[in-house]
């Protein structure tokens, strides 16, 4: 069921219309009126109501008299042990602690939120098929991954694209360096060997030198291009060639962190079914677009944006080529489902066993149901804001309103490369680079650190650190284990600052086992898988005998100290926020407050295990209860890694 507004979950949804069916019966008041808020101290109280100072000014009555008014009525809740009043009329729960900790450990692997859209889109990493991945894509793949995860475990039906720009300057240049540079044919180019996304690379950047160096050459260039978009041979077969070979490159690199995807969108597909003409002649009939007769924009189709000043952008240049904006347009209204024309789609690769779909101008007998969202996310950096304005603004003038305000543009800052990572590649630095300190990442230029590359000197470190923690491991088991903690350091970074700082890419920090990183995380829920291990060995207790013992019986939080109950306490409370962190990251985009939440959480349940005894407490009533404490943590740690796709091996 889809919700018309968002209000607090789990507990505090079930609590406020709890509030909300007493206090109504007495008080002029609204739901949305009575706002729940966390205390800064538990000592305080768990929870706290301030609606007696919204109620004061409509009943012109003293604020604190309302409080103490209620307090009374919301104490028959079950779910509230007591209530005080604090202040000038504040109202602060205590929440029955015993009976909130059973439910919660109960419901655990379950999701309190719920779906608001009948299908979301998530596109994201959208590589130039030209040359291999570097690490600034990865902050784009581990971003939208994370989106769409967090969407999924939402209850969100969620289809994750990614656009190949396969008729572009880009793949242009290095058909222009096979051709022209290297006067390879297409057969010649096939027989190449290797990573042919590495070959590439290095072939991109000899082709631009090589431009630099002969501008008379870029008309040959210009040709080529044509020729691309045209389906001319031999320059269109190349293109093709070129860009699903890397294209299979760019999906290998991506399932290294577990990242996948249901559909490849390509551009040449666009053109070819004339996505593009469809959209204009929406834009004409709607008046959105028009022919320009005079000025510097003269012989342009233009389309006119609203601002402090209107600005003309062109959709159609005046020797009748398409801008990038033009075809962003008609592919966003596709994925709306609005362009009444459709892809035909057929098979490209098997990811874990899934089919993973790519687009076709040709006729297939395939049926499978792509598109047709009610609500876009465009994962692209942050230079592309102004292009993502005007496509939003072109759904604006097509009345499309309500798309408009769902095609979001989530931006992310660049991956810059820091002064000692400049030096371990041997980049020679400019002055104004020196001042700088970094240097941003430039496929072009061929700086920067290939993915795969980084990808590998992770699992190498983590290779050596594990071979020197578990030397009687197989090499197997190692490698194993190295992948997934090399994993779980890369996206941890990638995620755990704001999108949009610049990310100073440093080996030390990236590749650092201490401090705030994914390793840290994946060591916390192996420590926790130890304790159970060894209970089970000097015990012979499983925590699922303990949970199916304590269902038939009664828990004792009793035996707890006070001083122990509080920290228990504010762990399980802590825990229990994981939702609300979750639905607080996908409102804002910012998935540092999801990575933040799991760290910190991590070093509370580290903080409790160090002062309480699990393994050596005689006494079981509190032995137990400490179990199903770890067991509760344990299992939100594992759903927050899960959304973050950390992955989580059984020893480090």
């Amino acid at each position: 069921m889809m919700r018309k507004k968002r209000t607090m979950i789990a507990l505090k949804t079930e609590l406020k219309k709890s509030i909300y069916r007493i206090l109504k019966q007495k008080y002029p008041i609204q739901i949305d009126e009575l706002e729940l808020s966390y205390t800064p101290d538990i000592k305080m109280g768990d929870l706290a109501l301030s609606f007696p100072f919204r109620l004061a000014k409509k009943l012109k009555k003293n604020p604190r008299i309302i409080a103490e008014e209620t307090s009374p009525l919301l104490s028959s809740l079950n779910i509230i042990k007591r209530v005080d009043v604090a202040g000038g009329g504040y109202i602060n729960l205590f929440i029955n602690r015993k009976a909130y900790f059973l439910k919660r450990l109960k419901t655990a692997d379950e999701s309190s939120l719920s779906a608001d859209e009948s299908k979301v889109i998530v596109e994201h990493t959208s590589i130039n098929p030209n040359k291999a991945a570097h690490i600034g894509h990865l902050r784009n793949s581990c971003l939208g991954d994370t989106l769409a995860r967090c969407q999924k475990y939402k209850g969100e039906k969620v289809e994750i694209q990614n656009y190949i720009d396969d008729t572009g300057v880009q793949v242009a240049d290095v058909v222009f360096g096979f051709l022209e540079v290297e006067k390879k044919t297409l057969e010649e180019i096939k027989k190449i060997k290797g990573k042919f996304d590495y070959y590439c690379w290095d072939l991109y950047t000899k082709t631009t030198q090589f431009l630099q160096n002969n501008p008379e050459a870029e008309e040959r260039k210009s040709e080529i291009l044509k020729n691309i978009e045209d389906g001319k041979h031999p320059e269109s077969d190349i293109a093709l060639y070129i860009s699903r070979r890397i294209l299979k490159d760019h999906l290998r690199t991506m399932q290294r962190l577990g990242i996948t995807y249901d559909l490849q969108v390509c551009e040449s597909d666009i053109i070819k079914l004339k996505f593009w003409e469809s959209a204009f002649n929406l834009l004409k009939a709607k008046k959105a677009a028009y022919f320009v007769d005079k000025g510097k924009h003269k012989g342009c189709w233009v389309m006119k944006l609203k601002g402090k000043t209107d600005q003309e952008k062109i959709l159609v240049r005046s020797n009748g080529t398409v801008t990038y904006v033009g075809k962003d347009i008609a592919y966003q209204l596709w994925k709306f489902g609005l362009l009444q024309k459709d892809f035909f789609f057929i098979p490209f690769i098997k990811q874990n066993n899934k089919t993973v779909w790519i687009t076709s101008s040709v006729k297939t007998s395939h049926t499978v149901d792509f598109g047709n969202a009610s609500s876009v996310y465009n994962v692209i950096d942050i230079r592309q804001s102004y292009p993502q304005k005007v496509v939003a603004q072109g759904l604006k003038s097509l009345k499309f309103l309500r798309q408009a305000e769902k095609s979001i543009h989530f931006s992310y800052e660049m991956v810059a490369l820091s002064s000692n990572s400049l030096k371990e590649l041997g980049y020679k630095v400019t002055e104004d680079e020196k001042n700088k300190g970094f240097l941003e990442v430039s496929g072009r230029k061929g700086l920067g650190i290939k993915a795969d590359d980084l990808i590998d000197r992770l699992n190498q470190k983590a290779f050596n650190e594990v071979n020197k923690r578990n030397p009687e491991w197989s090499d197997k088991k190692k490698s194993e284990t190295a992948k997934n903690i090399a994993c779980g350091a890369l996206r941890y970074f990638m995620l755990k600052f704001a999108r949009n700082s610049l990310i100073i890419f440093d080996f030390e920090d990236v590749l650092s086992f201490e401090g705030e990183t994914g390793p840290y995380l994946q060591y916390t829920l192996v420590r926790i898988n130890s304790i159970f291990s060894k209970l089970k060995n000097t015990k012979n207790i499983t925590k699922e005998e303990i949970i199916s013992k304590i269902s038939a019986q009664k828990l004792s939080l009793d035996s707890m100290p006070d001083e122990e109950l509080d920290d228990f306490w504010e762990l399980v409370l802590y825990a229990s926020k994981l939702d609300e962190e979750v639905l607080h990251s996908i409102d804002t985009l910012e998935f540092l407050h999801l990575a933040k939440f799991t760290f910190n959480l991590c070093q509370k349940f580290n903080a409790y295990y160090h002062k309480y005894s699990i393994i050596q407490e005689e006494n079981e009533l509190l032995r137990n209860a400490r179990i199903l404490t770890i067991s509760y943590i344990y299992k939100i740690i594992k759903k927050a890694l899960d959304l973050m796709g950390i992955p989580q091996p059984e020893r480090m």
